[in-house]
This record gives C-alpha cells, structure tokens and sequence, in this order.
C-alpha cells in the first residue's frame, strides 16, 4: 500500500513540469513550423519551375476551408499553381538572379508591378455586400466638412501633365476610409474611368488639385480597369496596386538606373 507521501517521496516535481514543459513547447514550435507552410509552399524553383519536395515532417496534410458567403472551398496546401507566362528575361541563369520585364514594363505585370492571381470576385463586408464602392452609391458617407473634396480636381502626373479629373471616391465600408478616386482620363484617351488608389495621391488644397508621382500624366489612360462601374474585384484591386507601384521604377526609362 501507499502512505501519505510515499508516492511522491523520490519525486522532483519541479524536474518533471520542467520536461513537460519542455515538451509542449517543442510541440508547439513544431505544430506551427506546419501550420506556417500551409500558404506559399511547397516552393518552386524560379529557374526550372519544379517544386521543392513536399516531405513527411514539416508538411502539414491538406486542409479544406470552407468560405464564406458561398465562395466556395479551398484546400492547402498545394492549391492551384501560377501557370502564367510572364513578360520577362533573366538576366544570369542562377536561381534569384535579377529580371527584366519585356515590351512596355509598365503593362508586364513583373517586378514592382506584379500582382497575385486571386480570386476574380468583389471582396465583401460581414453582411456579403461588396466591400469597396463608389460614394455615388451609398449616400450615407460624405467627405469631412474640413476637408478638401477632390471630386472635380484635376490629376497630375509625376511630368505635371493633366492625366485626369476625379468624378467619385470609393470608400471601403469595413473600415470607413477612403481606397480610391476614380479618375476620367477625358475624350483624349477615351473617355476612361479608372481608380487611382488615394495612397498613391497627394490632394494639394493650396492649387487644388492631385498630385500623382508613381506615373506620368499619359500614362493614367494605360490603368487597369473595373468590369463594373460600382465593383471592384480582389483580382482587380492587385493588378491596380501593380500598375502605380511600377510606376515607381518603370514610369520612365531613367528610374531604372542608378543614381550615381
């Protein structure tokens, strides 16, 4: 029989929460190794195109999400693979090395203009309405009465060439801010309603205009545009973002080179 004590009396407590300790915590380290490669894995070799091989311990096996608002199931890892072919050359054969877009850079969709495939569908708020929508929409949001209203400025390119002027602003109803002007580049570039992300832009209310510096006046009438006129889709939002983030090197030809 065991008395009171007897069962622990050769027993250090202290020594056994220790290794329990130390066991749970290299389980967690290797739960969330997996669990990290379940997005951007397995990966791929920029030079050849094969994957890496999946293995049998950081793996994790795939996993089925259900979304929401009946968009669907998603299983990963080892969702559907980038087949597109991309307007680039390499410029050395090793993995990483540097690329060069090919024909116009800012329509290559390469570098600081790339963007990810995603799902070709509006993004929505809780309720399953479209998430980002002009103001012309939904009344109930107006720009602050301290504020400069942009809709009527012109906008300029980094060149000081008129590109534009603002007809509306598309606010983001999840979050009660402002994501975008739309932009008419006029009957010269036919008469082209496109969105200009508002992080890209500076409204001077001293000359009351837009300041755009990613890109030039002209180039307002290459932007990326929307199916519809009061949706954006998350592909949409990406290939948008990529077209003024490249602008940032590709605008013109001399952003390209060194400074020196």
């Amino acid at each position: 029989m065991i008395f009171g004590g007897e069962f622990i009396s050769g027993v250090d407590l202290v020594d056994i929460a220790l290794w329990l300790f130390t066991l749970f915590f290299f389980g967690l380290v290797f739960y969330l190794q997996q669990e990290s490669r379940r997005e951007g894995y397995p990966l791929e070799s920029d030079t050849t195109g094969k994957l890496e091989g999946s293995g049998v311990v950081w793996f994790p096996q795939p996993k089925t999400f259900r979304l929401p608002h009946g968009q669907g199931e998603v299983s990963v890892p080892h969702g559907p693979r980038d087949t597109r072919r991309h307007n680039l050359v390499r410029t050395a054969s090793w993995a990483g090395a540097p690329v060069t877009p090919t024909g116009d850079p800012m329509q290559a969709g390469v570098g600081p203009g790339s963007y990810a495939q995603r799902m070709d569908i509006p993004d929505v708020t809780n309720d399953g309405r479209p998430r980002i929508v002009p103001m012309r929409t939904d009344p109930e949001y107006k720009v602050a009465s301290n504020d400069l209203d942009p809709r009527g400025l012109t906008v300029y390119g980094a060149d000081g060439q008129a590109g534009g002027v603002v007809k509306d602003l598309w606010i983001d109803q999840s979050e009660a801010l402002f994501r975008y002007l739309e932009v008419d580049t006029g009957p010269a570039a036919g008469s082209r309603r496109v969105l200009l992300p508002i992080t890209f832009a500076v409204i001077n209310k001293g000359r009351k205009r837009v300041e755009v510096d990613a890109i030039l006046g002209k180039q307002f009438a290459m932007a990326p545009t929307t199916k519809s006129p009061e949706k954006v889709t998350r592909l949409e939002e990406d290939k948008i973002a990529g077209f003024y983030g490249g602008g940032k090197l590709y605008a013109t030809p001399s952003r390209t080179e060194s400074l020196i």
